[in-house]
Formats: structure tokens, sequence, C-alpha cells
């Protein structure tokens, strides 16, 4: 089990997801790396190897990723099928891009802040996401429904997490998706979205509606 933060977090914002992933009995490997420095295409190449080498060679391989985590996944796979690769959950994933780096990337301190991975997340043709090609692997998704920035919400089409609109987050091919009331920066500590990619991670779907998960954690572990 491999976990990918997302831009300009750390390995401790996985934190409360890698506790209740091996509370469930997975093998979890949550590594920094630096993803305000290199583009997508790098922090694949630094991030995700070093990953699966620590990881036993006899076992399927699952992700969990958050934000940005879910395109360096996305095009490292691209790039470099895995045989091994079981379930995919993404958080809050900009698979369509998002409007805020096309309004801001030319605002001085934005690339600075967001590295030139956080450049590449624009919403046009020519912008990573757009020319990503369609997932061909298990792949549930997680929606944030909730802002707790709503200076930047105004840049994205409702509903949104405060970073990603919940239509961004969706791409073909996917095997499940759902919205939850959390807010893009603290969503992968959430007891529910936590419980639902428990589900996903044993079961290849979400649970629909989402008031139905009252206690799944448990049941499933």
């Amino acid at each position: 089990m491999i976990l990918l933060h997302g831009l300009a977090r750390t390995s401790d914002s996985m934190a409360s997801m890698q506790a209740a992933l091996e509370q469930a009995g997975y093998q979890v490997v949550n590594l920094d790396y630096p993803s305000r420095h290199y583009t997508v295409d790098q922090l694949g190449e630094l991030a995700v190897p070093p990953a699966i080498e620590a990881c036993p060679t006899d076992s399927q391989l699952h992700f969990v990723s958050h934000s940005l985590g879910g395109i360096v996944l996305r095009h490292y796979l691209q790039q470099h099928p895995l045989p091994r690769l079981g379930n995919v959950v993404m958080l809050g994933p900009p698979n369509q891009g998002s409007e805020i780096v096309d309004t801001l990337r030319e605002v001085p301190g934005f690339a600075w802040l967001n590295g030139p991975a956080g450049l590449e997340l624009g919403t046009t043709e020519q912008d990573l996401p757009g020319q990503l090609e369609q997932p061909d692997f298990s792949l549930g998704i997680i929606a944030g429904t909730q802002s707790i920035n709503l200076l930047l919400s105004t840049l994205l089409p409702n509903p949104d997490d405060g970073k990603v609109s919940v239509e961004s987050t969706k791409v073909a091919g996917m095997a499940d998706h759902i919205s939850l009331p959390v807010t893009h920066p603290l969503m992968m500590r959430d007891e529910q979205v936590i419980t639902q990619t428990l589900h996903f991670l044993r079961y290849g779907h979400f649970v629909h509606p989402p008031t139905a998960l009252h206690g799944e954690q448990n049941q499933h572990r």
C-alpha cells in the first residue's frame, strides 16, 4: 500500500490515513516527495519507484493519493504500467485541472508557492491533466463539497472543496465516484473519507449513500 501526499504537503498529512490502513492490516509506505520543486513527470520518477521498492515483492500494489498525488500517479502509470497494481483511491484529484491555476498562474508568488507541478494543473488542453490517458485500472475518486477558502471557491464551479471542483475530480474510466462534505486540505484525515477509502480498497466500490456508512470501518477490518 502506497500513499502519495498532495502539493506543498508532507507524509505527515497522510498520517491518519496511514494509521487506519495499518489497523486494517495493510503494510503502508508513506514517503515524502519534493512536490514544490519539480514537474509532475520528475515527481513520479522521484516518488513512486522508491515506494514500490519498499513494498513486499509478492503483494498487490494499492495506492491512496491526495490532490497532486493522483496526477503524479496517473502520469507515472501511463509511462510505467504495473502488473501488480490493485485498487487506487484518489482524494480531491484535479483530473480535469483547476480553474485556480488558470486564473492565478501569472500572479506574483503563485509559481514560488506551487512550483513547476502546480503550474501544470490548469484546465486547458495544453495543461497536463488534459493530456493524460484514460485510467485503465480500478480507480475510486472521493471529492469534497465544503471549503475553508471562500475566496478561491469563487474561482471554481460549485460544488467544490476550495481547490478543485467536484466535476474536475471526475475522469472517464473511473470505477466509482462519491462526494462528501469535506474540504480539500483536510479530507484525508476525515473519518468518513477513511472509511470509504477502506471500503473501495477491499471491494472496488464505495458505499452509497454515505449515511449508510456508520460503523462500516470497523465492520470490514
